[in-house]
């Protein structure tokens, strides 16, 4: 079985102690932190503006932990990365091969920093097909700054490609690799802080939001604004609070949507489903899409009605429906969408109660709401992620802005403790993957199709200070656990390529 990596020959698995050596430094760095870049051949089969977006926005992976800036040039012009996508023998002395084996590879910045793709792979944006140019394009531009890889398997520099992530985001193994070369970040923006938590809250509070933070329904939208629910009015959120104009009524947007509802999510197809009781809507942004509402049980076989919360996980892209007790993955490609092995118990999900009352996904984790706490979910880990202060916290202060709200960690029954407690902090190279009833729910599955069809509905790299990205084959993955999760990722690489 192939799997797509880099084929760099640095030292990567465990060190002599045992224990894992993390992020690793090739040793080599750029003297200044205004570097220069330009695309002087693009890839066949994509829009050349897309493409731009996506080659800034991987720069931007690592221009948002340090004070490192990309600037884009054209022409003839002399620039410190050259960005090229190549078939075959292309100059360097070291040929692409076609589909399925070396994907890219990219120079340290010793030998100049370059990055070259093979223009044979099929390339994709925002897609679970195809290879995601984005996050190879992060993974080598982190070579040209001077990172070979990591042993920490969630890291971006990590060996394998682990295909597409919609929710992507460094891991801190990343952070501390780029800001070990480059520093820390000095000039923060208005979010104030790292990437993997709410950034410290805003001046103004919203009164309602603030005395009473339990909402009906959190959701994405197809642009990815995070949107509340809370009675008949909804609020969009800002990386440091509550957005400004808001709340609004929720008939003012979503028309012939009733108030208090359920749930709601919205699906790879960039369709939005609300439910309320025994019914569903879907809309593409604020227009309803056909004749709604309709019956979960007609469009949702499987699942039950007055769920109370729904939410697409990153880890497989499957659905999740939460209600009471248990919850029910459904997965419109297969049939029938909800294994007879469903319902499963909440608590499965390592940490999360019962009874949630929303739940949604932000930058690569999944956020589970409870009364008036909420608690962050590593998808990677399948655990409540473990951080300082712990989980639970306010919803509140870290995601509504209301700075008189409790900030540390939330007690029995969501009451404040009186001091935070200190938690310890498991190695980079722990992984937790829950009990073997949740094997099926950690596989990372790219197949099926980007509509949702339900029952009712109508439609459905190498020497020299190269690296690359390439096949490899033979990897043994212990313990038994970790072979089983692995095996599945490995059957995602094939379905992608």
């Amino acid at each position: 079985m192939a799997t797509p990596r880099c084929g760099v020959k640095d030292k990567v698995g465990p060190a002599a102690d045992g224990r894992s050596k993390r992020y690793a430094l090739q040793g080599s760095r750029w003297r200044t932190k205004n570097l220069t870049y330009k695309l002087s051949k693009y890839p066949t089969g994509l829009n050349k503006q897309e493409v731009d977006k996506e080659i800034a926005k991987a720069f931007s992976v690592w221009s948002g932990e340090t004070d490192l800036t990309f600037t884009p040039k054209s022409g003839y012009e002399n620039v410190h990365i050259e960005i090229r996508f190549e078939v075959g023998e292309h100059g360097d002395g070291d040929p692409f091969d076609g589909p399925g084996g070396t994907l890219a590879h990219a120079y340290f910045p010793v030998y100049g920093g370059d990055a070259h793709f093979d223009d044979s792979e099929r390339w994709t944006i925002r897609s679970y097909r195809g290879t995601n140019l984005f996050q190879v394009a992060a993974h080598e531009f982190g070579h040209s700054l001077g990172l070979s890889h990591s042993d920490i398997k969630s890291a971006l520099m990590a060996p394998f490609y682990r295909g597409y992530d919609p929710y992507f985001t460094l891991d801190q193994d990343d952070i501390d690799a780029i800001q070990a070369l480059y520093g820390k970040k000095t000039n923060y923006g208005p979010r104030g802080q790292g990437t993997t938590s709410r950034p410290s809250p805003p001046a103004e509070e919203d009164p309602e939001l603030c005395k009473d933070p339990k909402v009906d329904a959190m959701f994405n939208t197809k642009d990815g604004d995070t949107i509340v629910f809370k009675g008949k009015h909804y609020w969009k959120l800002t990386d440091n609070g509550v957005a400004s104009g808001y709340p609004r009524r929720i008939s003012s947007t979503w028309k012939e949507l009733p108030s208090n509802i359920d749930a709601a999510f919205t699906y790879r197809n960039g369709k939005t489903y609300f439910f309320k009781g025994t019914q569903y809507w879907r809309y593409i942004n604020s227009t309803m899409d056909g004749d709604y509402p309709k019956e979960i049980s007609d469009g949702f076989t499987g699942i039950p009605d007055h769920i109370d919360a729904a939410t697409v996980w990153t880890g497989n892209g499957k659905i999740y429906f939460y209600k009471g007790t248990k919850f029910w993955r459904f997965d419109p490609a297969s049939k029938p969408p909800v294994r007879s092995n469903y319902p499963k118990l909440i608590k499965n999900w390592q940490g999360i109660p019962d009874h949630v009352n929303a739940a949604v996904t932000y930058k690569g984790y999944t956020y589970f709401f409870q009364d008036n706490a909420y608690y962050r979910f590593n998808d990677r880990t399948f655990s409540v992620d473990v951080a300082e202060p712990a989980f639970p916290r306010s919803t509140a202060y870290w995601w509504f802005g209301c700075k008189s709200a409790n900030r540390g960690t939330l007690g029995k029954d969501n009451r404040p403790f009186a001091s935070v407690s200190n938690m310890d902090v498991a190695d980079d190279d722990t992984y937790y993957y829950g009990s073997l009833d949740n094997i099926d729910d950690i596989i990372l599955d790219a197949g099926g199709t980007d509509e949702l069809v339900t029952s009712s509905s109508n439609h459905g790299h190498a020497d020299s200070g190269t690296s690359s990205l390439s096949t490899h084959s033979g990897n043994t993955w212990q313990p038994f656990l970790m072979n089983i999760a692995m095996t599945t990722i490995i059957a995602r690489f094939i379905a992608t390529t």
